[in-house]
């Protein structure tokens, strides 16, 4: 099957329109896409044409009313292939279109294929090799001690022998994680294990990782519920200058303990803008960020956890009371229009991604940390749902029907 350019739907006429389009561009297949479906429908409803290249098989958000157009490449294909592919879009869009990524692997392709992608793409210029440092949880680390950011301590290994040997001297509980988690995730299927002892981490890491090119590290564990990881999304221009900033936390995760937002809650946070802020300017940082901290109580720090140099899966967490977004900032400050004008923090705004939080409902119940009143009652003020929306029902319908059968399951086990 040829990694080029097809068309899995045709466009909407969208190429009859004036306003500058947006390619929505996903690397690995399999990853939430909840994120890319409410970019198309952000910018979908502001009349922007919005196309998507994703790797085969096709996820439910390409079902969406406002994508303009779905084109394939395979998630094996070669760099090169995958430049040929991009430039093939390009020209059957007949215009010069916004370049978004939405994983990981595309932000990082994009900054090392920028020349190759600059006449024929429009996104913002990162200062060489910053999206791979933010990416890499080493490299993160590391600069985090550079700059005296606050994180929690982790340690890495070359061998079972090193790991053996922390595994000795930890202080338990720990949490062994990829050093790129959406990687890991791909290949394992486990973002990250908590261990409670010596050798709950060894039997992970015997299950989870290579010997021979360990890909886990160890991480400091900060206890606290959901509600002490805290996130910033933001838009940062062509200055390092922060167009648009909105804090929140997460209130439930899914997978339950270890994974992204199921929902969600806008609290304005100082310390977490400030810290952020800060950083990304001395980072000559450009473009969208999502970035993630977690309180920890035992010294009163907001300690960074990952950096995520592109769209987060809950960006739509993240509107202000003008209804701008991080892509809504991007698109305004990219295609010429008008500079973005934020507005402030919606406290108490929630979103909710629907059939994951069920999910996840179950487990918390199981385990005496949540009834199922509680649940009802915390859903009260969800203002957006990650999947299901009036105006574009075919994405949630086809999500709900995969996603039923895994509940099933659930509640049956």
């Amino acid at each position: 099957m040829s990694p080029g350019p097809r068309r899995s739907r045709p466009a909407s006429g969208s190429q009859a329109q004036p306003t500058v389009p947006v390619l929505l561009f996903t690397r690995l297949s399999g990853i939430l896409s909840h994120g890319t479906l409410g970019a198309m429908r952000s910018l979908g409803r502001l009349g922007v044409p919005v196309y998507w290249s994703v790797p085969e098989p096709l996820p439910a958000a390409a079902y969406s009313r406002y994508a303009a157009g779905i084109f394939n490449c395979e998630e094996a294909a070669s760099g090169d292939e995958v430049v040929a592919h991009l430039e093939e879009v390009r020209r059957e869009l007949g215009a010069r279109p916004i370049l978004v990524p939405t994983d990981d692997v595309a932000a990082r392709f994009v900054e090392e294929h920028a020349a190759a992608l600059r006449p024929s793409f429009v996104f913002p210029e990162q200062p060489p090799g910053l999206p791979a440092r933010l990416v890499d949880k080493r490299e993160m680390y590391e600069l985090c001690l550079e700059l005296g950011v606050p994180t929690p301590e982790t340690r890495f290994f070359s061998s079972r022998e090193e790991l053996v040997s922390i595994a000795e001297s930890s202080r338990y509980p720990v949490v062994f994680k990829g050093i790129d988690t959406t990687l890991a995730g791909q290949e394992t299927g486990v973002r990250m294990v908590i261990a409670s002892d010596r050798d709950q981490l060894l039997r992970a890491h015997a299950a989870l990782d290579d010997e021979r090119e360990p890909r886990f590290m160890v991480q400091d564990y900060i206890p606290g519920s959901a509600q002490t990881t805290w996130m910033f999304n933001g838009y940062f221009d062509a200055d390092s200058e922060c167009r648009l900033g909105v804090c929140g936390r997460k209130l439930r995760q899914s997978p339950p303990y270890t994974g992204a937002t199921s929902l969600g809650e806008c609290v304005e946070n100082p310390a977490v803008r400030d810290t952020t802020v800060s950083l990304m300017k001395r980072l000559g940082y450009r473009g969208i960020l999502d970035i993630g901290y977690r309180f920890d109580r035992r010294d009163g720090q907001y300690k960074l956890l990952d950096a995520n140099p592109r769209l987060g899966a809950s960006f739509r967490l993240f509107v202000d009371s003008n209804g701008l977004d991080v892509i809504r900032a991007l698109y305004s400050d990219l295609s010429g229009g008008s500079p973005p004008r934020p507005g402030s923090t919606v406290a108490g705004r929630k979103w909710l991604v629907e059939t994951s939080d069920a999910a996840s409902a179950i487990v918390y119940r199981r385990d005496g940390l949540l009834s199922t009143r509680g649940w009802l009652g915390s859903l009260r003020g969800v203002e957006e749902t990650a999947w299901m929306a009036a105006d574009d029902v075919k994405p949630g319908i086809r999500h709900y029907g995969v996603a039923s059968r895994k509940l099933v399951r659930l509640l049956k086990g």
